[in-house]
């Protein structure tokens, strides 16, 4: 549980420097850094992504169970459709994060790639029934606070992939958290 606590300081930490770099209305201001730039928010999301990455692959030899494999993969394809749509380039790139993901290459690769087209394919045709079934199998993750803890971070690391969280993605990572029993404080959501 310390490392949790670690986290959630270190996390917050890097929150509050990422809204430092934030106009009044909390708006990005521009030409302060942005994705792939070490100063300004994109700098400080990416070192928050980073750090929450580097967590995550430390517990992975804990996070070897089918619950958080499918809540992880359901995650994912929110985090890709959260904006109504997915097109193909961005379903491989998110797949390619996937198979890259150190602790999720606990898994199959088909395993994964099977579960996570099989949410963005739900999502595509029918976004809210699609969110409905991705939240009902990220809620199966709740049992253990680990996994749960695990999942939103996963879903934190796809989404911050570019070095910015946009919005959307924010508010299904909020609502991950929701299902999942999670304060979103802890992620700075």
């Amino acid at each position: 549980m310390a490392m949790w606590d670690r986290l959630k300081d270190q996390a917050k930490g890097l929150q509050q420097q990422a809204q430092g770099a934030r106009g009044p209305a909390g708006q990005r201001q521009h030409g302060t850094g942005g994705p792939g730039t070490s100063g300004g928010s994109g700098g400080s999301k990416e070192k928050l992504v980073g750090l929450l990455k580097s967590q995550l692959g430390s517990l992975k030899t804990e996070l070897k169970s089918g619950a958080y494999r499918d809540a992880s993969m359901a995650m994912c394809a929110l985090v890709a459709a959260a904006d109504g749509s997915v097109d193909p380039a961005e379903r491989h790139h998110v797949e390619n994060l996937i198979l890259q993901n150190d602790v999720l290459q606990n898994f199959p690769p088909e395993q994964l790639r099977q579960r996570f087209n099989k949410h963005v394919d739900q999502l595509t045709f029918n976004f809210q029934q699609g969110k409905a079934d991705a939240m009902q199998e990220i809620a199966k993750a709740a049992k253990k606070p680990v996994e749960a803890k695990a999942v939103v971070q996963t879903g934190f690391v796809i989404a911050g992939a570019d070095g910015y969280i946009a919005p959307a993605e924010a508010q299904v990572l909020r609502e991950a958290c929701m299902a999942l029993g999670v304060s979103p404080q802890e992620f700075g959501l």
